[in-house]
């Protein structure tokens, strides 16, 4: 599909790596790219965002370019956008909704098509009105009153009653998450998650612990779907492996909600394995983005181990560091050519016998 892509600097300090991720996640949608205009605010227009002289500007490239959708790097209001897509006479995509497009697309499992169906009626239900613009001129007479306002109504009832279904849905999933879970606390179990931000390389980070054949890919969010695998670590027995979806900066609410249930293995893990992409620019940025988001669920207390992925690319060796306490606190490795791998395994085993220390200490003190 022919796009083109509006880019909206607002005087960010990462302004060019954010208009490369977004660009990343546009072809990611399957989107031909014609062009991007490119437009400096000191802050956003309200009727236009961009303001309506560089809307213009948009629309002329877009006819040139026969564009079948508009691409904005910004999330865009209700408003905004229906006055944007009245000025283009195409479709406009803010980033929250090509975000929630991609997650339609990757969602594998069951539960994940659920958490991104749910996400997505949810950002709908804020936005029916621009869908109901032929009816805006009806205003009154005999057989002419309110026909809009009913359709509008009527779509809304219907929405919420899917909500409703696809909730309840996912909270008999969570119930059955959550008793899996008990059992593996009656067993003893070390429970790793590993987290990032998307693209950081995770599931290849998890098909060399495991073994295992978790898709993987150089691309935004190439896996949506929470895999487990059991693996046996020397030192600490049998360990329970989760690769969790990835993260990425100004990650839409509703998706955050949706997936509540599924990141709730992050919460409940015994530690979490941060994996960063070493040979990122931004990886500072995004280590900050991924904490902003386990406090939003909770998870900001659950020990954890950076691990510095991708050596290889950077131009790093396999190390393990420790922090002034004598802590380990990040791990080197290149899941892609297994280097580092026995490091970060002695990792896990340390960090987890303290990690399991102390939930036995807060669990004992809990029945006392």
């Amino acid at each position: 599909m022919k796009a083109l892509v509006v880019s909206v600097d607002l005087g960010e300090l990462d302004y060019e790596a954010h208009v490369e991720e977004f660009l990343m996640l546009a072809r990611g949608a399957g989107a031909d790219i014609i062009g991007t205009v490119v437009a400096r605010r000191a802050r956003p227009d309200s009727k236009h965002f961009i303001g309506s002289g560089k809307a213009g500007e948009a629309a002329l490239l877009a006819d040139e370019g026969d564009a079948e959708v508009i691409l904005f790097d910004q999330p865009l209001s209700p408003a905004q956008q229906r006055n944007l897509e009245r000025k283009f006479k195409r479709r406009v995509v803010d980033r929250v909704t090509l975000i929630l497009d991609i997650f339609a697309l990757r969602a594998q499992s069951h539960e994940g098509k659920l958490q991104v169906e749910l996400a997505q009626l949810q950002h709908l239900s804020s936005r029916l009105t621009r869908m109901w613009t032929h009816l805006e001129r009806q205003q009154g007479g005999i057989g002419m009153r309110g026909p809009g306002e009913a359709q509008i109504e009527l779509d809304r009832r219907m929405i919420g009653d899917r909500v409703k279904l696809l909730r309840s849905r996912l909270d008999r999933l969570q119930r059955q998450r959550t008793t899996q879970r008990r059992a593996r606390a009656r067993g003893n179990t070390l429970s790793v998650s590993l987290v990032g931000y998307t693209n950081a390389g995770k599931s290849t980070l998890f098909n060399a612990l495991t073994r295992a054949d978790a898709y993987a890919a150089d691309q935004l969010f190439a896996t949506l779907d929470t895999t487990t695998r059991r693996v046996w670590i020397e030192g600490a027995g049998q360990v329970v492996i989760s690769d969790t979806v990835g993260f990425i900066r100004d990650l839409p609410p509703t998706l955050i909600a949706a997936f509540r249930a599924t990141l709730e293995e992050t919460v409940q893990a015994d530690l979490l394995l941060h994996v960063v992409d070493a040979s990122s620019p931004q990886r500072d940025e995004q280590v900050m983005e991924v904490n902003k988001v386990l406090t939003d669920i909770g998870a900001d207390e659950v020990p954890r181990i950076l691990v510095y992925n991708k050596i290889d690319m950077a131009g790093y060796e396999p190390r393990v560091e420790r922090d002034e306490h004598g802590t380990i606190a990040r791990v080197f490795v290149g899941a892609l050519n297994r280097l580092g791998l026995d490091g970060l395994r002695e990792a896990i085993v340390e960090t987890g016998h303290i990690a399991g220390n102390n939930a036995l200490t807060i669990e004992n003190l809990q029945s006392e």
